[in-house]
């Protein structure tokens, strides 16, 4: 019956209505001609898919550029839009996601942080090695040429952990060589001066230099074979373990250097005002 279009304009009836039943024919012409595989729809809209593939770009970038394109060179006739979608949908959602989970991952680290220093100061200070960890991130994500995407936001979620777990180390160590200084200078009755608060920040900084290597190696051990690995899903752990890579180098060099020396300013402010004995 679907070879001869005659034969379904005579035989195939519609109802009428008034209830008689007529041949197609008599409302219809039935010929036989070229069209779509098949009839699209989304949301109950008749729909047309048109695929890309992007190589050596970002899907954000990408995207962005050809709304752009599009809007300025392509006029669409009355009730006709178009829409992203694929990866780029996935990655929209994802991203909304991140909106979300990385001030409240941010918010967590600073309350924990709170809850065990009780103090906004040393707070602060462990919380600066944030930063500073995500931009060797940064700078390793650029040497490697990665675009930025959900892969790589969860790295840097994980790193943001692990740079607040070292300065919470390294804040430990200072506190503790700052208090039995404080407490050699009661013994001998008399207060804590500046050159005490120094020789403690130097103390505890290099007590700390062992621990820290130890861990920044024992991390980067676990991560480079990630992160130069070629086996199957290696292209979403590489962008994982990357930014950690790199954080971890800079965070090595915070740690070391940079905490201890705001340490000692913060102290310093406070014992001049009579706030450290």
């Amino acid at each position: 019956l679907r070879s001869d279009p005659q034969q379904i304009a005579r035989e195939v009836l519609i109802p009428t209505t008034d209830g008689a039943m007529i041949p197609l024919g008599q409302v219809a012409k039935v010929v036989v001609a070229k069209g779509a595989p098949g009839i699209r729809t989304e949301n109950a809209l008749l729909s047309a898919y048109i695929y890309v593939d992007i190589r050596d770009r970002d899907i954000g970038g990408y995207v962005a550029d050809a709304k752009k394109a599009v809007a300025e060179q392509v006029k669409f006739p009355p009730g006709y839009y178009a829409t992203w979608s694929g990866q780029f949908e996935y990655m929209e959602r994802a991203a909304a996601k991140m909106k979300v989970v990385i001030p409240v991952t941010l918010l967590s680290i600073f309350l924990l942080l709170y809850l065990n220093f009780r103090r906004i100061t040393e707070t602060l200070i462990v919380m600066l090695s944030v930063p500073f960890a995500l931009v060797g991130g940064v700078w390793l994500m650029w040497l490697l040429g990665y675009n930025l995407s959900v892969a790589v936001a969860v790295g840097f979620i994980a790193l943001a952990g692990v740079a607040a777990e070292t300065g919470v180390i390294m804040l430990i160590y200072l506190d503790h060589a700052w208090e039995a200084v404080k407490a050699k200078c009661r013994e001998s009755g008399r207060a804590p001066s500046v050159g005490d608060l120094y020789e403690a920040v130097m103390e505890g900084a290099v007590e700390r230099v062992r621990p820290k290597m130890m861990t920044v190696v024992a991390i980067m051990a676990g991560l480079l074979p990630i992160m130069w690995g070629t086996g199957t899903g290696s292209e979403v752990m590489s962008r994982i373990a990357a930014p950690m890579v790199g954080g971890m180098i800079s965070s090595t060099v915070l740690t070391l250097a940079v905490i201890p020396a705001i340490y000692a300013l913060v102290k310093q402010w406070r014992l001049k005002r009579g706030l450290e004995g």
